[in-house]
Protein backbone atom coordinates (compact mmCIF):
# COMPACT_ATOMS: atom_id res chain seq x y z
CA UNK A 1 0.00 0.00 0.00
CA UNK A 2 1.49 3.48 -0.95
CA UNK A 3 1.25 5.09 2.28
CA UNK A 4 3.07 8.91 2.89
CA UNK A 5 4.64 9.67 6.39
CA UNK A 6 2.66 12.58 7.82
CA UNK A 7 4.72 12.37 11.20
CA UNK A 8 7.59 13.79 9.79
CA UNK A 9 9.20 16.20 7.14
CA UNK A 10 8.27 19.30 5.80
CA UNK A 11 4.15 19.67 6.82
CA UNK A 12 3.23 21.74 3.75
CA UNK A 13 4.88 19.21 1.24
CA UNK A 14 3.45 16.44 2.99
CA UNK A 15 0.00 17.57 2.99
CA UNK A 16 0.29 18.99 -0.05
CA UNK A 17 1.48 15.29 -1.39
CA UNK A 18 -1.67 14.14 0.31
CA UNK A 19 -3.97 16.43 -1.46
CA UNK A 20 -3.46 16.41 -4.66
CA UNK A 21 -4.53 12.53 -4.97
CA UNK A 22 -7.64 13.49 -3.30
CA UNK A 23 -8.51 16.59 -5.17
CA UNK A 24 -7.92 14.18 -8.50
CA UNK A 25 -10.27 12.11 -7.01
CA UNK A 26 -13.29 14.23 -6.35
CA UNK A 27 -12.55 16.04 -9.77
CA UNK A 28 -13.54 12.18 -11.12
CA UNK A 29 -16.20 12.00 -9.00
CA UNK A 30 -17.63 15.29 -10.58
CA UNK A 31 -16.97 13.71 -13.92
CA UNK A 32 -18.40 10.25 -13.18
CA UNK A 33 -21.91 11.81 -12.08
CA UNK A 34 -21.57 14.73 -15.09
CA UNK A 35 -21.32 11.95 -17.44
CA UNK A 36 -25.04 10.47 -16.90
CA UNK A 37 -26.29 13.86 -17.22
CA UNK A 38 -24.71 14.10 -20.45
CA UNK A 39 -25.59 11.37 -22.18
CA UNK A 40 -29.14 11.14 -21.07
CA UNK A 41 -29.06 14.90 -22.37
CA UNK A 42 -27.92 14.12 -25.72
CA UNK A 43 -29.44 10.38 -26.02
CA UNK A 44 -32.47 9.96 -23.94
CA UNK A 45 -35.81 12.07 -23.07
CA UNK A 46 -36.58 15.46 -21.12
CA UNK A 47 -38.29 12.92 -17.98
CA UNK A 48 -34.60 11.09 -18.05
CA UNK A 49 -32.68 14.03 -17.56
CA UNK A 50 -35.00 15.51 -14.59
CA UNK A 51 -35.08 11.98 -13.24
CA UNK A 52 -31.05 11.22 -13.51
CA UNK A 53 -31.22 15.15 -11.97
CA UNK A 54 -33.83 14.62 -9.10
CA UNK A 55 -32.38 10.90 -8.78
CA UNK A 56 -28.57 11.77 -8.57
CA UNK A 57 -29.38 14.58 -5.95
CA UNK A 58 -31.15 12.34 -3.40
CA UNK A 59 -28.10 9.47 -4.08
CA UNK A 60 -25.84 12.26 -3.68
CA UNK A 61 -27.25 13.43 0.14
CA UNK A 62 -27.49 9.66 0.84
CA UNK A 63 -23.45 9.58 0.21
CA UNK A 64 -22.36 13.31 1.54
CA UNK A 65 -24.22 11.14 4.91
CA UNK A 66 -22.49 7.62 4.05
CA UNK A 67 -18.98 10.02 4.19
CA UNK A 68 -19.55 11.45 7.94
CA UNK A 69 -20.03 8.57 9.02
CA UNK A 70 -16.83 6.91 7.29
CA UNK A 71 -15.01 10.03 8.66
CA UNK A 72 -15.11 8.31 11.93
CA UNK A 73 -13.57 5.01 10.56
CA UNK A 74 -10.83 7.32 8.80
CA UNK A 75 -9.80 9.75 11.98
CA UNK A 76 -9.53 6.67 14.33
CA UNK A 77 -7.35 4.62 11.78
CA UNK A 78 -5.22 7.50 12.09
CA UNK A 79 -4.96 7.61 15.42
CA UNK A 80 -3.90 4.18 16.29
CA UNK A 81 -1.33 4.79 13.65
CA UNK A 82 0.11 7.40 14.78
CA UNK A 83 0.62 5.73 17.96
CA UNK A 84 1.62 2.86 16.34
CA UNK A 85 -1.39 0.54 17.80
CA UNK A 86 -1.80 -2.41 15.56
CA UNK A 87 -3.88 -4.22 17.64
CA UNK A 88 -6.36 -1.23 17.70
CA UNK A 89 -5.82 -0.68 13.97
CA UNK A 90 -7.21 -3.90 12.84
CA UNK A 91 -9.75 -4.15 15.10
CA UNK A 92 -11.24 -0.80 13.79
CA UNK A 93 -10.50 -2.48 10.17
CA UNK A 94 -12.64 -5.24 11.34
CA UNK A 95 -15.17 -3.68 12.91
CA UNK A 96 -16.20 -1.24 10.08
CA UNK A 97 -17.50 -4.37 8.38
CA UNK A 98 -20.02 -5.28 9.95
CA UNK A 99 -21.03 -1.90 11.43
CA UNK A 100 -21.51 -0.44 7.50
CA UNK A 101 -22.73 -3.78 6.14
CA UNK A 102 -25.55 -3.14 8.57
CA UNK A 103 -25.69 0.48 7.63
CA UNK A 104 -25.76 -0.61 3.88
CA UNK A 105 -29.00 -3.28 4.53
CA UNK A 106 -31.14 -1.26 6.60
CA UNK A 107 -30.46 1.89 4.19
CA UNK A 108 -31.11 -0.19 1.25
CA UNK A 109 -34.32 -1.50 2.78
CA UNK A 110 -35.25 2.37 3.71
CA UNK A 111 -34.84 3.63 0.13
CA UNK A 112 -36.15 0.48 -1.82
CA UNK A 113 -39.49 1.08 0.91
CA UNK A 114 -39.54 5.09 0.64
CA UNK A 115 -38.90 5.47 -3.48
CA UNK A 116 -42.25 6.43 -4.42
CA UNK A 117 -42.83 8.96 -1.28
CA UNK A 118 -39.41 10.52 -1.61
CA UNK A 119 -39.99 11.01 -5.45
CA UNK A 120 -43.54 12.55 -4.83
CA UNK A 121 -42.36 15.00 -2.04
CA UNK A 122 -39.56 15.98 -4.67
CA UNK A 123 -42.12 17.39 -6.99
CA UNK A 124 -41.53 15.46 -9.68
CA UNK A 125 -43.59 16.10 -12.67
CA UNK A 126 -45.82 14.23 -13.89
CA UNK A 127 -44.57 12.72 -17.04
CA UNK A 128 -40.87 11.93 -15.27
CA UNK A 129 -42.58 10.38 -11.79
CA UNK A 130 -42.19 6.53 -13.59
CA UNK A 131 -38.50 6.93 -15.22
CA UNK A 132 -37.31 8.52 -12.01
CA UNK A 133 -38.50 5.99 -9.45
CA UNK A 134 -36.82 3.18 -11.65
CA UNK A 135 -33.72 5.01 -11.31
CA UNK A 136 -33.93 5.61 -7.92
CA UNK A 137 -35.09 2.22 -7.20
CA UNK A 138 -31.71 0.62 -9.19
CA UNK A 139 -29.49 3.08 -7.75
CA UNK A 140 -30.56 1.71 -4.00
CA UNK A 141 -30.21 -1.80 -5.18
CA UNK A 142 -26.41 -1.24 -5.42
CA UNK A 143 -25.75 1.07 -1.81
CA UNK A 144 -23.59 -2.08 -0.78
CA UNK A 145 -21.35 -1.39 -3.27
CA UNK A 146 -21.30 2.46 -2.86
CA UNK A 147 -20.97 2.20 0.92
CA UNK A 148 -18.23 -1.04 0.73
CA UNK A 149 -16.28 1.29 -2.07
CA UNK A 150 -16.38 4.54 0.63
CA UNK A 151 -15.35 2.28 3.55
CA UNK A 152 -11.90 1.27 1.81
CA UNK A 153 -11.51 4.63 0.96
CA UNK A 154 -12.26 5.67 4.34
CA UNK A 155 -9.69 3.10 5.49
CA UNK A 156 -6.63 4.34 3.06
CA UNK A 157 -6.95 7.84 3.85
CA UNK A 158 -6.81 7.04 7.83
CA UNK A 159 -3.96 4.90 6.62
CA UNK A 160 -2.28 7.88 4.81
CA UNK A 161 -2.55 6.51 1.77
CA UNK A 162 -4.86 9.07 -0.56
CA UNK A 163 -3.28 7.69 -3.86
CA UNK A 164 -5.47 3.99 -3.98
CA UNK A 165 -9.01 6.02 -3.72
CA UNK A 166 -8.14 7.71 -6.67
CA UNK A 167 -7.63 4.47 -8.65
CA UNK A 168 -10.71 2.88 -7.53
CA UNK A 169 -12.86 6.33 -8.65
CA UNK A 170 -10.52 5.83 -12.29
CA UNK A 171 -11.77 1.99 -12.54
CA UNK A 172 -15.42 3.69 -11.49
CA UNK A 173 -15.37 6.27 -14.34
CA UNK A 174 -14.20 3.86 -17.41
CA UNK A 175 -16.86 1.41 -16.71
CA UNK A 176 -19.35 3.78 -16.30
CA UNK A 177 -18.56 5.91 -19.33
CA UNK A 178 -18.60 3.08 -21.88
CA UNK A 179 -21.87 1.41 -19.99
CA UNK A 180 -23.56 4.63 -19.97
CA UNK A 181 -23.19 4.70 -23.65
CA UNK A 182 -23.76 0.97 -23.71
CA UNK A 183 -27.13 1.00 -22.05
CA UNK A 184 -27.58 5.05 -23.17
CA UNK A 185 -27.31 4.77 -26.64
CA UNK A 186 -27.68 1.35 -27.98
CA UNK A 187 -29.94 -0.07 -26.00
CA UNK A 188 -32.11 3.36 -25.20
CA UNK A 189 -32.41 2.41 -21.76
CA UNK A 190 -32.79 6.34 -20.80
CA UNK A 191 -32.49 6.75 -17.20
CA UNK A 192 -32.46 3.15 -16.08
CA UNK A 193 -29.63 2.70 -18.37
CA UNK A 194 -27.59 5.18 -16.53
CA UNK A 195 -28.67 3.86 -13.23
CA UNK A 196 -27.47 0.35 -14.30
CA UNK A 197 -24.28 1.30 -15.57
CA UNK A 198 -23.81 3.26 -11.72
CA UNK A 199 -24.51 0.07 -9.97
CA UNK A 200 -22.25 -2.21 -12.16
CA UNK A 201 -19.50 1.02 -11.83
CA UNK A 202 -19.16 0.89 -8.45
CA UNK A 203 -19.64 -3.41 -8.09
CA UNK A 204 -16.22 -3.12 -10.28
CA UNK A 205 -14.31 -0.21 -8.18
CA UNK A 206 -15.52 -2.28 -4.88
CA UNK A 207 -14.52 -5.83 -6.81
CA UNK A 208 -11.19 -3.81 -7.99
CA UNK A 209 -10.71 -2.22 -4.57
CA UNK A 210 -10.34 -5.76 -2.63
CA UNK A 211 -8.06 -7.75 -5.20
CA UNK A 212 -6.17 -4.65 -5.03
CA UNK A 213 -5.78 -4.87 -1.16
CA UNK A 214 -5.55 -8.88 -1.03
CA UNK A 215 -2.28 -8.37 -3.30
CA UNK A 216 -0.83 -5.23 -1.62
CA UNK A 217 -1.95 -5.98 1.64
CA UNK A 218 -3.59 -3.18 4.03
CA UNK A 219 0.08 -2.02 5.76
CA UNK A 220 0.02 -4.12 9.29
CA UNK A 221 -1.27 -7.96 10.33
CA UNK A 222 -4.92 -8.28 10.19
CA UNK A 223 -7.04 -11.18 11.51
CA UNK A 224 -10.40 -12.35 10.19
CA UNK A 225 -11.15 -12.99 13.75
CA UNK A 226 -11.05 -9.21 14.15
CA UNK A 227 -14.21 -8.67 11.01
CA UNK A 228 -16.98 -8.17 14.38
CA UNK A 229 -18.90 -5.91 16.05
CA UNK A 230 -16.73 -4.45 18.46
CA UNK A 231 -18.14 -2.21 21.07
CA UNK A 232 -15.75 0.59 21.62
CA UNK A 233 -14.92 0.63 17.31
CA UNK A 234 -18.45 0.68 16.88
CA UNK A 235 -19.47 3.87 19.80
CA UNK A 236 -16.14 5.73 18.73
CA UNK A 237 -16.99 5.44 14.87
CA UNK A 238 -20.37 6.42 15.75
CA UNK A 239 -19.46 9.22 18.18
CA UNK A 240 -17.18 10.85 15.46
CA UNK A 241 -19.11 9.62 12.17
CA UNK A 242 -22.61 10.64 13.54
CA UNK A 243 -22.80 14.25 14.04
CA UNK A 244 -20.50 14.53 10.11
CA UNK A 245 -23.59 13.10 8.93
CA UNK A 246 -26.14 14.58 9.88
CA UNK A 247 -24.50 18.27 10.01
CA UNK A 248 -23.96 16.94 5.34
CA UNK A 249 -27.90 15.90 5.21
CA UNK A 250 -29.21 18.98 7.25
CA UNK A 251 -27.03 20.94 5.02
CA UNK A 252 -27.59 19.24 1.62
CA UNK A 253 -31.94 19.89 2.86
CA UNK A 254 -30.58 23.93 2.94
CA UNK A 255 -29.84 23.73 0.05
CA UNK A 256 -32.83 22.75 -1.43
CA UNK A 257 -34.84 25.45 0.66
CA UNK A 258 -32.44 28.21 -1.04
CA UNK A 259 -32.99 26.57 -4.52
CA UNK A 260 -37.21 26.69 -3.88
CA UNK A 261 -36.42 30.34 -2.69
CA UNK A 262 -34.32 31.51 -5.99
CA UNK A 263 -36.89 29.54 -8.16
CA UNK A 264 -39.37 32.15 -7.28
CA UNK A 265 -37.75 34.59 -9.23
CA UNK A 266 -38.09 32.64 -12.63
CA UNK A 267 -36.95 29.98 -15.03
CA UNK A 268 -33.79 32.03 -15.79
CA UNK A 269 -32.69 32.47 -12.08
CA UNK A 270 -33.12 28.88 -11.47
CA UNK A 271 -30.99 27.89 -14.14
CA UNK A 272 -28.43 29.86 -13.19
CA UNK A 273 -28.16 28.95 -9.50
CA UNK A 274 -28.58 25.26 -10.54
CA UNK A 275 -25.26 26.36 -13.31
CA UNK A 276 -23.43 27.97 -10.56
CA UNK A 277 -24.12 25.27 -7.73
CA UNK A 278 -22.07 23.11 -10.15
CA UNK A 279 -19.03 25.51 -10.60
CA UNK A 280 -18.85 26.31 -6.78
CA UNK A 281 -18.48 22.46 -6.18
CA UNK A 282 -15.39 23.11 -9.05
CA UNK A 283 -13.79 25.94 -6.81
CA UNK A 284 -14.04 24.62 -3.72
CA UNK A 285 -12.27 21.62 -4.57
CA UNK A 286 -8.67 22.68 -2.85
CA UNK A 287 -10.66 23.67 0.51
CA UNK A 288 -12.31 20.17 0.48
CA UNK A 289 -9.39 18.02 -0.10
CA UNK A 290 -6.80 19.99 1.82
CA UNK A 291 -9.48 19.66 4.49
CA UNK A 292 -9.43 15.74 4.26
CA UNK A 293 -5.32 15.98 4.22
CA UNK A 294 -5.59 17.78 7.50
CA UNK A 295 -8.02 15.59 9.12
CA UNK A 296 -5.57 12.81 8.48
CA UNK A 297 -2.36 14.33 9.18
CA UNK A 298 -3.72 15.96 12.70
CA UNK A 299 -5.42 12.42 13.73
CA UNK A 300 -1.85 10.58 13.02
CA UNK A 301 -0.41 13.24 14.97
CA UNK A 302 -2.14 12.90 17.91
CA UNK A 303 -2.33 9.61 18.20
CA UNK A 304 1.59 10.07 18.22
CA UNK A 305 1.33 13.06 21.02
CA UNK A 306 2.58 15.80 18.27
CA UNK A 307 -0.02 18.10 18.72
CA UNK A 308 1.58 21.13 17.56
CA UNK A 309 2.37 19.51 14.38
CA UNK A 310 -1.14 18.83 14.28
CA UNK A 311 -2.12 22.31 14.98
CA UNK A 312 0.58 23.14 11.94
CA UNK A 313 -0.92 21.17 9.50
CA UNK A 314 -4.02 22.97 10.08
CA UNK A 315 -2.56 26.75 9.51
CA UNK A 316 -0.83 25.12 6.59
CA UNK A 317 -3.98 23.57 4.60
CA UNK A 318 -5.43 27.02 5.32
CA UNK A 319 -3.04 28.91 3.70
CA UNK A 320 -2.57 26.95 0.65
CA UNK A 321 -6.50 26.49 0.11
CA UNK A 322 -6.64 30.40 1.08
CA UNK A 323 -3.82 31.40 -1.90
CA UNK A 324 -6.40 29.10 -4.02
CA UNK A 325 -9.61 30.59 -3.26
CA UNK A 326 -8.26 34.37 -3.72
CA UNK A 327 -7.27 33.09 -7.68
CA UNK A 328 -10.86 31.87 -8.15
CA UNK A 329 -12.71 34.62 -6.27
CA UNK A 330 -10.99 37.36 -8.19
CA UNK A 331 -11.06 35.01 -11.44
CA UNK A 332 -14.72 35.16 -11.06
CA UNK A 333 -15.07 39.08 -10.45
CA UNK A 334 -13.51 39.73 -13.84
CA UNK A 335 -14.23 36.37 -15.97
CA UNK A 336 -17.33 34.95 -14.52
CA UNK A 337 -18.95 34.53 -17.84
CA UNK A 338 -16.25 32.35 -19.08
CA UNK A 339 -17.11 30.04 -16.49
CA UNK A 340 -20.99 29.87 -16.11
CA UNK A 341 -20.42 29.72 -20.33
CA UNK A 342 -18.96 26.29 -19.48
CA UNK A 343 -22.03 24.66 -18.60
CA UNK A 344 -24.98 26.24 -20.72
CA UNK A 345 -25.71 27.85 -23.83
CA UNK A 346 -28.10 30.17 -22.62
CA UNK A 347 -26.69 33.98 -22.82
CA UNK A 348 -29.68 35.08 -20.24
CA UNK A 349 -28.23 32.13 -18.07
CA UNK A 350 -25.28 32.96 -18.44
CA UNK A 351 -25.07 36.51 -17.71
CA UNK A 352 -27.50 36.05 -14.31
CA UNK A 353 -25.34 33.13 -13.40
CA UNK A 354 -21.87 35.27 -13.88
CA UNK A 355 -23.27 37.70 -11.77
CA UNK A 356 -24.39 35.33 -9.03
CA UNK A 357 -20.94 33.85 -8.80
CA UNK A 358 -19.53 37.23 -8.61
CA UNK A 359 -20.61 37.40 -4.68
CA UNK A 360 -21.21 33.43 -4.20
CA UNK A 361 -17.39 32.89 -5.39
CA UNK A 362 -16.52 35.10 -2.15
CA UNK A 363 -17.80 31.87 0.05
CA UNK A 364 -14.70 29.87 -1.61
CA UNK A 365 -12.53 32.67 0.50
CA UNK A 366 -14.23 31.70 4.16
CA UNK A 367 -14.13 28.28 3.60
CA UNK A 368 -10.78 27.46 3.61
CA UNK A 369 -10.75 28.74 6.79
CA UNK A 370 -13.68 26.50 8.11
CA UNK A 371 -13.11 23.99 5.92
CA UNK A 372 -9.04 22.87 7.10
CA UNK A 373 -10.41 24.17 10.96
CA UNK A 374 -12.95 21.07 10.61
CA UNK A 375 -10.60 18.94 9.61
CA UNK A 376 -8.67 19.74 12.65
CA UNK A 377 -11.30 19.80 15.13
CA UNK A 378 -12.80 15.92 13.76
CA UNK A 379 -9.25 14.46 14.25
CA UNK A 380 -9.61 16.09 17.95
CA UNK A 381 -12.46 13.84 17.79
CA UNK A 382 -14.83 17.44 18.34
CA UNK A 383 -17.10 16.36 14.99
CA UNK A 384 -19.97 17.43 17.30
CA UNK A 385 -19.02 21.20 17.47
CA UNK A 386 -18.18 21.12 13.49
CA UNK A 387 -22.00 19.90 13.08
CA UNK A 388 -23.22 22.40 15.76
CA UNK A 389 -21.38 25.83 13.87
CA UNK A 390 -22.42 24.04 10.29
CA UNK A 391 -26.23 24.36 11.44
CA UNK A 392 -26.33 27.50 13.32
CA UNK A 393 -24.55 29.64 10.01
CA UNK A 394 -26.86 27.12 8.04
CA UNK A 395 -30.06 27.63 9.86
CA UNK A 396 -29.62 31.05 11.83
CA UNK A 397 -27.27 32.38 8.83
CA UNK A 398 -27.99 31.24 5.17
CA UNK A 399 -31.50 30.35 4.85
CA UNK A 400 -32.75 33.69 6.82
CA UNK A 401 -30.16 35.78 4.58
CA UNK A 402 -31.32 34.08 1.63
CA UNK A 403 -34.88 35.16 2.26
CA UNK A 404 -33.75 38.64 3.06
CA UNK A 405 -31.74 39.46 0.20
CA UNK A 406 -34.27 37.92 -2.29
CA UNK A 407 -37.10 40.06 -0.73
CA UNK A 408 -35.12 43.04 -0.89
CA UNK A 409 -36.40 45.64 -3.75
CA UNK A 410 -35.05 44.97 -6.47
CA UNK A 411 -33.39 42.07 -5.56
CA UNK A 412 -31.33 39.86 -7.87
CA UNK A 413 -28.56 37.49 -7.74
CA UNK A 414 -26.12 39.69 -7.14
CA UNK A 415 -27.47 40.02 -3.54
CA UNK A 416 -28.77 36.83 -3.20
CA UNK A 417 -24.94 35.65 -3.57
CA UNK A 418 -23.91 37.27 -0.53
CA UNK A 419 -25.91 34.73 1.53
CA UNK A 420 -23.22 32.17 1.34
CA UNK A 421 -20.41 33.80 2.26
CA UNK A 422 -22.09 35.88 5.17
CA UNK A 423 -23.29 33.19 6.84
CA UNK A 424 -19.77 30.89 6.32
CA UNK A 425 -18.66 33.79 8.54
CA UNK A 426 -20.77 32.84 11.19
CA UNK A 427 -19.22 29.85 11.10
CA UNK A 428 -15.68 31.30 11.26
CA UNK A 429 -16.30 33.21 14.20
CA UNK A 430 -17.46 30.31 16.03
CA UNK A 431 -14.43 28.32 14.95
CA UNK A 432 -11.62 30.82 16.14
CA UNK A 433 -13.55 31.21 19.73
CA UNK A 434 -13.69 27.13 19.84
CA UNK A 435 -10.07 27.23 18.63
CA UNK A 436 -8.93 29.41 21.48
CA UNK A 437 -11.25 27.19 23.79
CA UNK A 438 -9.36 24.26 22.72
CA UNK A 439 -5.69 26.27 23.09
CA UNK A 440 -6.08 26.39 26.84
CA UNK A 441 -7.30 22.59 27.50
CA UNK A 442 -4.60 20.99 24.88
CA UNK A 443 -2.71 18.57 27.69
CA UNK A 444 -6.76 17.25 27.84
CA UNK A 445 -6.60 16.55 24.28
CA UNK A 446 -5.03 13.28 24.27
CA UNK A 447 -7.89 12.09 27.00
CA UNK A 448 -10.71 12.77 24.97
CA UNK A 449 -13.94 11.10 26.15
CA UNK A 450 -14.96 10.10 22.74
CA UNK A 451 -11.50 8.28 22.25
CA UNK A 452 -7.91 7.89 24.14
CA UNK A 453 -5.29 6.29 21.80
CA UNK A 454 -3.94 4.10 24.58
CA UNK A 455 -7.16 2.69 25.81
Amino acid sequence: MQKQSLLTGNITSSLTKFAIPFMFTILLQQFYGATDLFVVGHFATTSDVVAVSIGSQIMMMLTHMILGLTTGTTVLLGQYFGAKNEERLSKTVGGAVPLFASIAIIATIAMLFLCSKIVSLMNTPTQAIDVTRSYITICSSGLVFIIGYNVISAIMRGLGDSKSPMIFVAVACVINVVLDLVFVCNFGMGASGTALATVIAQFGSLAFAIIFLRRRGIGFKFHTHDIRFERKTTRDTLVIGSPLALQNILVSISFLFITLIINRMGLVASASAGVVEKLIGFLMLPSIAFSAAVSTMAAQNIGAGQFARAKKSMWAGIRISLCCAIVVCTYSQFFGETLTRLLTADQAVITMAAEFIRTYSLDCIMVAFVFCMNGFFNANCHSMFSMTHSIISTFAGRIPLAIFFSGLPGATMLTIGFAAPASTLISIILCFFFLRYLSKIDRKIANSPAFNVNN
